[in-house]
């Protein structure tokens, strides 16, 4: 049973590093919103392992993920009271070790890869990262129809990912020598890495976002329209997540793209208003994807009725083909 110290400091995580999923946080019901502290606490004690601003050697901090992940399924004594809580959570819950494998699996990726070619790349980091993550957010919600939601869920949590790394350009390659753009995009404009790199807003690098957020906003239409396959009380929480977090994309237009030189942030004001406006519209008519586009103001794309692939440029075409 998760004790009330270890729920305070998971929930203390949560407010301090993950200030936008913190508010959609605080709307779950509490069945479902202890275990979500417990959930990210988690995943940013591992995340921390490998975005140390003084880091250890790669040795070390594999070491280090592989006792996280020992602890968290159990295979021996936590000793850090988040650990602990999240062996607890997983064993009650029942969250497949296939989860939490593939979520250390893709930590380990970030100890050493510093580079993204194409998508396929990007789709295997993030099978770890977000989706992983979805599938345990789903595991504590426990919807009726949990296998017909798992695929939105998916979607739902790598278009977060996405919309962090868009947002983080400038602090990933400049703090952590991290580039999740894929090269192929790049080169497909007349970019590279090297132009990230070198932190130079080049009209091509700029185009390249421009693809990467019209990608990601598939995701979110195919994540959104699962929404109303989750419990009723989780089904507005997780809309106002995938709005808050999709407004980010507006924020990005408005810097016509070069986030480079700045990191866009939504303010805790604009976090609330958009809090009011989905609940508002939610009152009026609780159709998952026609409130987040009302509140958005993003354009719904075409045919996108099955999940969208990672995989769907010219350049990663003529990568496998190579």
């Amino acid at each position: 049973m998760v004790s009330h110290d270890q729920l305070r400091r998971s929930k203390a995580i949560q407010r301090h590093t993950g200030r936008t999923f913190h508010v959609a946080t605080r709307l779950l019901p509490e069945r479902v919103r202890y275990p979500t502290y417990v959930l990210y606490a988690f995943f940013r004690t591992a995340d921390d392992v490998v975005d140390d601003p003084d880091p250890a050697p790669p040795a070390e901090r594999r070491r280090e993920l592989e006792r996280l992940r020992a602890a968290a399924l159990g295979e021996r004594e936590p000793d850090d009271p988040v650990l602990e809580a999240f062996a607890d959570l997983r064993e009650r819950h029942d969250i497949p070790r296939a989860e939490v494998d593939a979520f250390v699996d893709s930590m380990l990726m970030d100890v050493e890869k510093r580079r993204y070619h194409t998508h396929d790349e990007l789709s295997t980091y993030l099978r770890g990262s977000a989706a992983a993550v979805g599938h345990m957010m789903l595991e504590v919600m426990d919807p009726p129809r949990k296998e017909t939601a798992r695929p939105h869920a998916a979607a739902l949590g790598e278009a977060f990912q996405l919309t962090n790394f868009l947002r983080d350009v400038h602090e990933d390659v400049r703090d952590y020598d991290r580039i999740y753009l894929p090269e192929r995009v790049l080169v497909e404009h007349g970019s590279s890495h090297d132009d990230v790199a070198s932190l130079t807003p080049t009209d091509g690098f700029r185009a390249a976002v421009r693809d990467e957020l019209a990608r990601t906003e598939q995701l979110y239409h195919y994540g959104v329209e699962g929404v109303r396959y989750l419990p009723k009380g989780c089904q507005l929480p997780v809309l106002t997540a995938a709005v808050m977090y999709a407004d980010q994309h507006r924020l990005v237009r408005q810097l016509d793209c070069d986030v480079l030189s700045t990191r866009p942030t939504l303010t805790m004001r604009r976090r609330l208003s958009l809090v009011a406006r989905t609940w508002l519209r939610w009152q009026f008519g609780a159709d998952p994807r026609s409130v987040f586009y009302r509140v958005t103001g993003l354009d719904a794309p075409d045919g996108v009725d099955e999940r969208p692939s990672l995989r769907l440029s010219t350049s990663d075409a003529l990568a496998r083909s190579d």
